[in-house]
């Protein structure tokens, strides 16, 4: 518990204006202190998020999905060799190497790999390629938003060229090797979005995954009109102004939204959260219908059919999911929301102002929203053990 409260301050420290890392660093153990609060994290064995701290058993196992992923190997051979030899050297890691866990939505965080900033054009496109061919058009619209957001935020906080900030401060690893049949994956990093992609054959594990922005909408600047985020935050406020009372007493756990609300953002894999809130099968039909149609808004950011395979586990457990909610159900009211399931964990999150203005107060105009396998499968780490187990590698 210490530690955890140590990340959290040390987090919440590091995010704030004063704490940004200047200059173009390149590896993950700069002087910055988040090399001190990612060791902590990575010191403590995976456990995975989970509800009391012991892992629900047999949610997960390795089996044909009928859904391909060749189109993905296919990207990440040809993103591998459009690189230079160096650029590749830094761009790969073995499978089960802690680079998976070395993520942060922070934009200050010294990252690995090879960034958008240092490739050439048809390297972008040869990145842009992997990346889309792993998530939908509506994951990809998101994730290419996300960083034209990240350019208009060091417009109006006059960060340009700042360490972190701008539209291709993002950067891709690859684990293991890009197969049909042996466990691999690639990560995409960088400010406001982070998406993890384990595969092993036809399975696919997109967890952790993390979107948000500050701005939300870009009123002036290079990308006006780009918004992000608004379904997802819309229909959440809509399906819980259709709960009855009754339903609301059990879905709210407080009617005041503080500043920061969310729990599975970066170093937090092994956090324990409760089920709370409104259980689905308390929900009428029509309710369930518009809960899952929620659900799937961010599922489908994967490709249809990796998603459709998802959304089915997500069914097969709903009497065992809950909505919970935090903040106001006004028009204009900032909130909080978590769709909590044992197969996935969904956190919307309306957060303080943090490069803009100093204000303290939460804002529609800064979103964090993180989703997560729980019970040890972030990361497809479930997935990986099995397959070792059953298929011992050398070190």
């Amino acid at each position: 518990m210490y530690l955890r409260l140590l990340l959290i301050s040390s987090l919440f420290l590091i995010a704030s204006p004063g704490f940004a890392q200047k200059g173009k660093g390149k590896g993950k153990s700069g002087g910055n202190r988040f090399a001190e609060i990612e060791a902590a994290a990575i010191a403590e064995p995976f456990v995975g998020v989970t509800a009391d701290g012991e892992v629900e058993k047999g949610l997960y196992e390795i089996k044909s999905t009928g859904v391909g992923t060749g189109e993905v190997k296919d990207a990440a051979i040809a993103f591998l060799a459009g690189l230079s030899d160096e650029q590749r050297v830094k761009t790969k890691f073995p499978v089960d190497d802690n680079e998976w866990r070395r993520w942060a939505n922070q934009h200050s965080l010294p990252r690995q790999g090879v960034s958008f900033e240092e490739m050439s054009e048809e390297q972008r496109q040869l990145g842009f390629a992997l990346i889309g061919a792993g998530l939908s058009a509506k994951g990809l619209k998101t994730t290419k938003d996300i960083m034209k957001l990240n350019h208009t935020i060091a417009e109006l906080s006059n960060r340009e060229g700042e360490y972190g900030y701008g539209r291709w401060a993002y950067f891709i690893t690859v684990m293991g090797e890009p197969s049909d049949t042996e466990p691999w994956g690639f990560q995409f990093d960088g400010h406001h979005c982070v998406i993890n992609y384990f595969i092993l054959a036809d399975q696919v594990v997109m967890t952790p995954l993390f979107l948000g922005s500050e701005p939300v909408w870009a009123d002036e600047g290079k990308y006006k009109g780009t918004i992000v985020l608004q379904e997802e935050q819309n229909d959440a406020l809509a399906f819980v102004n259709s709960l009855t009372d009754t339903q609301k007493e059990k879905a709210v756990l407080k009617s005041e939204k503080d500043g920061t609300n969310s729990n599975t953002e970066a170093f937090h894999d092994n956090v324990v959260i409760p089920y709370e809130g409104l259980p689905v099968s308390e929900m009428t039909a029509e309710q369930k219908e518009a809960f899952l149609k929620l659900t799937g808004l961010w599922i489908h950011n994967l490709k249809e059919g990796h998603a459709r395979v998802k959304m089915e586990e997500v069914e097969k457990h709903l009497d065992k999911t809950r909505f919970a909610w935090i903040g106001g159900m006004d028009d204009e009211s900032v909130f909080y929301y978590r769709i909590h399931s044992p197969v996935v964990l969904i956190e919307f999150d309306h957060q303080r102002p943090i490069a803009l203005d100093r204000s303290g107060v939460a804002t529609r105009n800064h979103i964090h929203a993180t989703v997560r396998t729980p019970n040890g499968n972030d990361y497809g780490k479930d997935l990986l053990r099995q397959h070792l187990e059953s298929h011992p590698h050398p070190h």
